[in-house]
């Protein structure tokens, strides 16, 4: 996709507090146009955070991963479409039927109500998890990149626009998914913060230049001394990708 740096960044709102959420809207309104929305957030300010940031004409990454019965999962994804999100996410581990239901559901909603039909993205498998976690976590016995690339094209076949991947992964799902299949990726770090909790971890302009279209970036920018400058710095170094 034919971005400019500051469309690619999703800066995540990591905070509990409504009024602290809308503070760093306001301060980064006019350098981001989306915003992510986890389950921290929704769960302490609810819609109203969501209401707030469209307020401002920007727009919300819902990121909530939603994962259960496909019926369970419909009803929420239809929740989400009502919100007027941009994108949102649900976990592609559910299944080609939940996955496949809830492309279905937001699409006849957008029809019928003649709205914008929001992104479905599906979650892969989480950038905490590495190797050794996938085998003796969860039984799976693949190699990680070969998983990834099994969900991926589940995702892809059950009618999802993208999915969420840890860069290492990026330049192999867009091989055989396409230039239309939206990539995001969490777990970015710039070479001067730390890593923290993330495993799988790579640079902005390595997301991008793997093939990444959306790369998720919180603390790396809100926790410096000059949020705005480090931004800038990001923006910068996307440019050079």
């Amino acid at each position: 996709m034919n971005m400019q740096p500051r469309e690619r960044i999703i800066l995540a709102l990591d905070v509990s507090d409504y009024k602290d959420a809308v503070e760093i809207v306001s301060n980064f309104k006019d350098h981001i146009d989306m915003f992510k929305v986890g389950s921290e957030l929704f769960t302490s300010a609810g819609p109203k955070i969501i209401e707030t940031i469209h307020s401002m004409n920007k727009k919300v990454f819902l990121d909530l991963k939603f994962h259960d019965i496909p019926n369970t999962v419909t009803k929420s994804s239809l929740a989400a479409a009502k919100l007027g999100v941009y994108m949102f996410n649900i976990h592609t581990m559910g299944g080609f039927d939940m996955m496949h239901a809830a492309a279905q559901a937001i699409s006849t909603f957008a029809l019928e109500h003649n709205a914008v039909r929001p992104k479905l993205i599906g979650v892969t498998i989480l950038t905490s998890i590495d190797q050794k976690a996938l085998k003796d976590d969860l039984g799976v016995n693949l190699r990680m990149s070969a998983q990834v690339k099994h969900l991926s094209k589940l995702a892809q076949t059950a009618g999802l626009d993208g999915v969420v991947a840890s860069a290492e992964d990026a330049e192999m799902i867009r091989s055989y998914a396409g230039k239309d299949f939206l990539i995001i990726t969490p777990g970015i770090r710039p070479s001067w913060v730390e890593s923290n909790d993330q495993k799988r971890i790579v640079t902005p302009k390595k997301a991008v230049q793997k093939g990444a279209d959306y790369i998720v970036i919180g603390r790396a920018i809100t926790s410096q001394a000059s949020p705005v400058k480090a931004l800038k710095r990001i923006e910068s170094e996307l440019s050079d990708a």
